[in-house]
């Protein structure tokens, strides 16, 4: 296939004329070279993406309007921050191929589900709701949740909708500043929610916005995760949009002073990580994550980064932005020293010695050698390796965890060469991650006495099903944001084709069980919102590469590089 406008020079190098590349010839481009700009975010550009012609797009990537690298490498555009993301799909209905060709079936029938999804709030769209399974008892699957919303929320923004992104910021954003008590218990002021509802009121004819902070939640868990997406969707509203204004707000510039207050306090922790309760990420409920959990690391490292972005430089602005840099700093060095495991590392550990004293220890979190579980050896291919998910004192959780691994590629916490080893470990164990349906949300399932003891016995956590070694479409997004960061897209194609054999004839189900993926969950909600949006935000990924610029980062060279590990577990 061709792409009008568009060529290869006959060096090999890509001449780009517009934008816009067919799924074809995306593994064509070195896709880590999109992210290769100075990292200053331009907060004096006011206008948005539609004021800007598609002449001036065409102007803007044209030959003599990019730049190369000192070494020679591709670079598509010689300022800054802001790529944007092509608008130039219909703002009702179903948007266009980009690529000229008919987009697949598949997608026409998302867009109309998500639609269906959409959450009025006095005549405005605030968000999407969990699912819209009439089938099943609501329980909270009728509520706008944070995490939930971040895939709906770029699925609109690269479809040239942000309106109603900005109102779902704003909307959560007055509903922080509520007073949020569990039983006598205060929470901390930045606290986002877990989600939200809108009680209509026919009798009065008014309506009213009702937040869950975690006072409702199943385990009575308050959301850590939730802030960190708010900061994330905020600044890829601002980069989509070229629209900095909202981020100006004195109303988000507090917001987003206050999450950080809560995550950068200082007190008896000795690691520069988060600790956290179980249940307060996207597995809620209890499943042995507690401590230092990958997923809320990683968010916790995307979320700083952001903000380093967005925050005015006024006075207030500054002292986070120092607090900032210096916990970047170290939080880099804690995940890429102690929670990265490759085949070295692991044997590594395999002859570590215990009850090591001093600052000269190598065995530094004193991990019994023989707590390591028999799988890991079989799982640790030679050339791979992934951040595990937890570390604390004598215990070591090896499990697999896809979001935070992804996490780690987009928001650069993973340096380069760990970002091509997470891919190379997803390659080679394909069958074990992705089998039939894409994507574990960990591997592997905790099973028999550890399941009772981990787990509390919880019968939805059964081996293989919903947290517990499920398989969640949703994770399709961040999977092919990390393909076409790492230069992988076939990656993301071969997941994408798989979901498309069967989400839509399965009602887009909220989750899938057994060890390939095979089975609709036992509990799984269908036409669940956030694996319609996964679809979708995978799908236009793949179209326009130009997208991955709101949702990842580049690698900040300011950031200390992890030295080669000598014979301690240092870095």
């Amino acid at each position: 296939m061709s792409i009008p406008n568009s060529d290869m020079s006959q060096n090999g190098n890509i001449r780009l004329v517009d934008s816009l590349c067919s799924v074809a010839e995306i593994e064509e481009i070195d896709f880590s070279k999109l992210l290769d700009r100075p990292s200053l975010l331009n907060m004096e550009r006011k206008r948005s993406f539609d004021e800007r012609s598609l002449s001036e797009l065409s102007v803007a990537l044209s030959p003599r309007h990019s730049s190369r690298n000192a070494d020679n490498s591709f670079r598509f555009f010689d300022h800054p921050e802001y790529v944007f993301s092509p608008s130039r799909r219909s703002l009702i209905g179903t948007p266009r191929s980009l690529t000229g060709f008919e987009p697949h079936p598949m997608v026409a029938e998302a867009w109309e589900t998500l639609r269906r999804s959409l959450v009025f709030f006095r005549g405005q769209p605030v968000g999407t709701i969990a699912a819209t399974d009439t089938s099943e008892e609501k329980l909270n699957y009728d509520q706008v949740f944070v995490r939930d919303f971040v895939p709906s929320g770029l699925a609109f923004l690269m479809n040239g909708e942000p309106e109603i992104v900005k109102n779902f910021i704003l909307k959560t954003l007055r509903l922080q500043s509520w007073e949020k008590k569990i039983d006598r218990f205060q929470l901390g002021e930045g606290v986002m929610p877990a989600s939200f509802k809108v009680l209509h009121d026919p009798v009065r004819n008014s309506e009213t916005l009702i937040a869950d902070f975690g006072e409702s939640a199943i385990g009575r868990v308050a959301p850590v995760d939730s802030g960190f997406w708010w900061i994330i969707l905020l600044r890829a509203y601002t980069k989509s949009t070229g629209d900095s204004s909202l981020a100006e707000l004195p109303e988000c510039q507090k917001g987003m002073r206050l999450i950080l207050s809560l995550c950068l306090s200082e007190g008896f922790d000795t690691f520069p990580t988060l600790l956290c309760a179980d249940g307060c990420c996207m597995i809620d409920r209890r499943m042995g994550v507690y401590g230092y959990p990958i997923e809320i690391q990683a968010l916790f490292f995307m979320a700083l980064r952001c903000a380093l972005l967005l925050l005015k430089h006024d006075d207030e602005g500054k002292e986070f932005v120092e607090r900032i840099v210096k916990r970047l700093h170290a939080l880099s060095y804690h995940m890429r020293s102690y929670f990265w495991l490759d085949f070295k590392q692991l044997n590594d550990i395999y002859r570590y010695k215990t009850e090591e004293y001093s600052h000269t220890a190598v065995n530094k979190f004193n991990v019994i050698p023989d707590s390591l579980p028999e799988w890991v050896f079989d799982f640790m291919p030679t050339h791979g390796g992934y951040f595990i998910g937890n570390i604390s004192p004598a215990r070591m959780d090896f499990r697999w965890f896809c979001l935070g691994n992804c996490i780690a590629i987009l928001s650069s916490l993973a340096t380069p060469e760990q970002s091509m080893a997470i891919m190379d470990l997803i390659e080679s164990r394909w069958e074990e991650l992705a089998g039939e349906m894409p994507l574990k949300v960990c591997y592997p399932a905790i099973e028999s006495h550890e399941w009772r003891i981990v787990t509390g016995c919880d019968p939805k956590n059964t081996r293989w099903s919903y947290h517990n070694g499920g398989s969640w479409p949703v994770l399709l997004w961040l999977l092919t944001a990390a393909c076409i960061k790492t230069g992988r897209p076939q990656i993301a194609r071969r997941a994408i084709e798989l979901a498309e054999s069967r989400l839509l004839k399965d009602n887009w189900p909220e989750y899938y069980d057994g060890k390939l993926g095979r089975y609709i969950g036992k509990q799984a909600r269908k036409f669940q919102t956030w694996s319609v949006a996964g679809y979708l935000v995978a799908k236009m990924l793949l179209e326009d590469p130009s997208h991955l610029g709101m949702i990842a980062l580049e690698e900040d060279k300011q950031m200390k590089p992890a030295m080669k590990r000598s014979n301690s577990w240092t870095c």
